[in-house]
């Protein structure tokens, strides 16, 4: 009785085991603060959805430290370095060529519905150029509409932005800073108060939520918008390929469900809240706001004629109707809306 009863309690204890190793962390490669919308709104929050979903099998560790440069994550992830990772397109330029499709101007005044229409267009058509290989790509989704804003000069025209230093990131946004008769200054996000407050920028190109995050609302002083956006941010959201074909068909299938679409509605609706808070912090700083009038939005439009040939290029070059896939993105940012 006594061997049964220790037979019994091994296999317990096998099955406990069994039972502990069948629970997956999956450790997300961070490079911004916890307070960050990205890591607070968009990381942690989908986290808490895979383990709901999994019942609790695979659980997500967002990193306290960043293992690398934001334009290093791609490859990071692709090896193993992480299992989880994000980042902006436009840091490694020239290797997606069809991201400029979200990047470029008056596509909404919605980080959500630019978002969702951005994954439905990478699902039907750009998936078929293969521009995330050796990665399981989780979600793409964008920031919400980059606007102008100045240290000094009040901007109430096009000609009142020829010869302005301005800071920019990545992506078809230095193509836009350009037509425009801006100089484009690089520098990293976390420097530029920095770059503002020293006068070696005028100003810079941001959403409403990085103003404040940044802490530039102290030296930026006026803002101006137009209708749509005057350009996007392409993120990405990748997961190691192992560590995806790890998981079990179930999870796997249980972390589709709260991915994809619904991950990039997730980060859109994070960014919109983000910046209407963002605006109303400029607002109670003495920013003036203002939208361009109609003269200053027409001289932009036309300056910014053939801003997506190199898109409609690419994508042809991919095999892939550029036309197409721009139809297909304003109107599904019309139907998401």
């Amino acid at each position: 009785m006594r061997k049964f009863l220790a037979m019994l309690a091994g296999v317990a204890a096998l099955g406990l085991a069994t039972s502990a190793s069948a629970e997956t962390t999956l450790r997300v490669s961070n490079w911004l603060p916890p307070s960050h919308p990205i890591v607070k709104d968009i990381l942690a929050p989908w986290g808490e959805q895979v383990a709901e979903a999994t019942n609790g099998r695979v659980k997500v560790e967002i990193m306290a430290s960043p293992i690398g440069k934001p334009p290093a994550q791609f490859d990071l992830i692709r090896s193993g370095v992480a299992d989880v990772g994000y980042s902006v397109h436009g840091y490694t330029p020239g290797r997606f060529k069809l991201t400029p499709l979200v990047e470029g101007p008056f596509l909404s005044d919605s980080a959500e519905a630019l978002s969702v229409a951005y994954w439905r267009v990478q699902e039907a058509m750009l998936s078929k150029a293969n521009e995330h290989d050796g990665v399981k790509l989780l979600t793409v989704f964008t920031h919400g509409p980059g606007m102008i804003y100045t240290t000094k000069k009040e901007v109430a025209s096009l000609d009142d932005l020829s010869g302005l230093k301005m800071r920019i990131g990545g992506g078809i946004v230095s193509e836009v800073a350009s037509r425009l008769g801006m100089i484009g200054v690089q520098a990293p996000s976390p420097q530029v108060y920095e770059i503002l407050s020293n006068g070696v920028a005028d100003g810079i190109l941001f959403p409403a939520e990085s103003v404040p995050f940044f802490r530039i609302d102290e030296v930026i002083r006026h803002g101006i918008s137009v209708p749509g956006g005057l350009y996007n941010t392409s993120f990405f959201v990748i997961m190691n390929r192992d560590s995806w074909n790890r998981l079990s068909d179930e999870d796997k299938a249980a972390i589709d469900k709260v991915s994809g679409e619904a991950m990039a509605r997730l980060a859109g609706k994070a960014w919109d809240a983000a910046d209407a808070a963002g605006t109303k912090t400029m607002l109670d700083k003495g920013v003036t706001l203002a939208p361009a009038d109609d003269a200053m939005t027409a001289a932009i439009v036309e300056k910014l004629e053939g801003i997506n040939d190199g898109f409609l290029a690419a994508a042809k070059a991919a095999g892939i109707d550029g036309k197409a896939a721009l139809d297909m993105l304003r109107a599904e940012v019309a139907a998401a809306k």
